[in-house]
């Protein structure tokens, strides 16, 4: 593949711009061109607009989850037959299974591992595939899981004190909405960064919420439980650098 060719495109759905962030950041050293999006409806927009060589697909996202999404693209005859790689934080073996049935071609958990995803491609989109399409001449970029999750939590991090103040506003204001949005955001990024305890808060807060109680004091108290682990991990980065 030469700089005059097309390049091909690999369309990411997942509504945590941590993951699409570590996705976008793993196919640099690739010449294919990252369309992301937030939602399985923009997903489903997306891929019939630009009919992708691989869907990388996130399983629970709003408007449209990631196994109604598959079943929406394989019913329609331009873009079924595009391989998808689902992941999860949740691979328990009812969403494997729904998962493959909808359609996937492999179900990968979180977090990440960057060997194990280039081996699902490969095995997706064949054995030469990544090495067809890796930049010419350009030192490779992949490193082990483990700088690989320093990477993703130093970026959680970085974009982490605007859910600070959006979290002051939501208990000035009580505001229910954008509380669980903080707290499904959290759900996500804890699976995503190798964090599960964080995991686990998210989808109790969610839960209670999701039953619509308005118990101020324990979602403080959670907060309060998030900014701790936020703190442990700054302290864990620091003794990294």
């Amino acid at each position: 593949m030469n700089d005059t060719d097309k390049k091909l495109k690999i369309l990411v759905v997942d509504d945590s711009d941590l993951i699409l962030h570590a996705l976008k950041n793993f196919f640099r050293e690739y010449q294919l061109e990252v369309v992301t999006c937030h939602d399985g409806l923009e997903g489903v927009q997306q891929a019939i607009e630009i009919k992708p060589t691989l869907i990388i697909l996130d399983l629970l996202m709003p408007n449209l989850d990631g196994v109604k999404m598959l079943k929406v693209i394989k019913l329609m005859k331009d873009v079924k037959d595009i391989p998808v790689i689902v992941i999860s934080g949740n691979t328990n073996k009812r969403n494997v299974l729904a998962a493959i049935e909808a359609g996937a071609e492999k179900v990968l958990s979180k977090p990440l591992k960057k060997e194990l995803l280039k081996k699902s491609i490969s095995e997706v989109l064949g054995s030469e595939f990544l090495k067809k399409v890796k930049k010419p001449d350009s030192p490779s970029l992949s490193k082990d899981d483990k700088e690989f999750i320093y990477e993703l939590r130093q970026y959680f991090i970085n974009g982490f004190s605007s859910k600070i103040e959006l979290m002051k506003e939501v208990f000035r204001k009580e505001d229910m909405g954008n509380l669980r949005f903080v707290f499904h955001e959290l759900k996500g990024s804890g699976s995503t960064i190798g964090l599960p305890e964080l995991t686990q808060i998210g989808e109790e807060v969610e839960q209670k919420i999701d039953n619509k109680i308005k118990d101020w004091d324990y979602y403080k108290q959670r907060w309060d439980e998030v900014l701790d682990l936020i703190e442990e991990i700054k302290k864990e980065q620091a003794a990294m650098d």
